[in-house]
């Protein structure tokens, strides 16, 4: 199973713009590329407009706005409505692991996509048409937009999110039964253990008890859909220096009777140097990985948190 986006096709290079033009993001094609199956989509092609077009915009209620074309003012907004809700159903059954919408798109802005009056003036900001549609029918699927992933540390909590939950859906994928269910679901869970607490440890104790108590569960599909649902609630949170910290700190707990003095001395260094964002996690990160190859333990080999997503994509790199 490889990580499924969905993205805006232009975003990909497609020539699907109004003006006949493309936005290439050259590190999401070409970086993440390498590593994800993307799933492309333009919303204004694929409801039946034709390449080039006239340019349009969003206009009137703020919680409701239409979609019209800037100098006809022809209204768009039932047809590309219409267009939206059947192809949400289309993917709904592609197993998406997330969605990256071009920025400032009437159809397809995640966010902040300016609402004008009828005078031409700007009075709000809302999400386009398609990725409000979108939003609303998969309310915790990752999403992103271009604009937004420039930011590092929403870069990296987006990519983690999305390689979690191919993670977990592959490793709930053909289970039968209950107790089966409930099986894969506690491994799942106890691998993932430190990578959901640097983003929110409460959820993660939690999330922890719900399956030490599902000792019967009425449902295999309900089980799962709770699980996951909770899993990206707790995903969605920032995981923050100080949260990495938490975790660092009781990763290297289990080395407490392995370390010598000087390693210890080395570890608080390093540590004290990423707590005060002179070295990146990753260093840290490479030295539990380097502990826990030189002192055997299998269950902190297994843990996604030293490693949750490719490091060609280097997402732990910057200080």
């Amino acid at each position: 199973m490889s990580v499924r986006l969905g993205i805006s096709a232009c975003l990909l290079g497609e020539k699907v713009r109004y003006d006949g033009q493309h936005k290439l993001d050259r590190s999401l094609r070409d970086t993440l590329g390498r590593h994800v199956e993307f799933v492309p989509v333009c919303p204004e092609v694929e409801c039946g407009l034709g390449v080039p077009r006239e340019a349009m915009r969003l206009v009137g209620d703020q919680a409701a706005p239409r979609l019209t074309t800037i100098r006809t003012r022809r209204d768009l907004t039932d047809r590309m409505l219409a267009w939206a809700e059947r192809r949400t159903d289309e993917l709904a059954k592609a197993d998406l692991h997330g969605f990256v919408f071009k920025a400032k798109s009437p159809s397809s802005g995640m966010e902040r996509v300016k609402v004008y009056n009828e005078k031409g003036g700007v009075i709000g900001k809302a999400p386009g048409l398609f990725a409000r549609v979108f939003m609303a029918r998969f309310p915790l699927l990752p999403v992103e937009d271009e604009g937004r992933l420039s930011d590092p540390d929403l870069r990296e909590n987006f990519i983690e999110r999305v390689f979690t939950l191919k993670r977990y859906r592959e490793a709930c994928a053909d289970t039968s039964g209950s107790a089966k269910t409930t099986s894969r679901i506690m491994a799942f869970h106890a691998r993932n253990k430190f990578l959901i607490m640097a983003h929110n440890e409460t959820r993660a104790r939690v999330m922890g008890r719900r399956l030490a108590e599902a000792v019967k569960p009425a449902d295999a599909d309900a089980l799962r859909a709770e699980y996951e649902n909770d899993l990206l609630r707790a995903m969605a949170t920032l995981a923050t220096p100080r949260k990495h910290v938490n975790v660092l700190q009781h990763i290297v707990g289990f080395f407490k009777r392995d370390l010598d003095a000087a390693e210890k001395k080395e570890w608080q260094d390093i540590l004290q140097a990423y707590k005060d964002g002179l070295l990146p996690l990753i260093v840290p990160v490479t030295m539990l990985n380097h502990y826990a190859r030189a002192y055997g333990s299998v269950f902190l080999r297994e843990q996604t948190y030293l490693q949750p997503h490719p490091l060609e994509l280097k997402l732990r790199n910057h200080a």
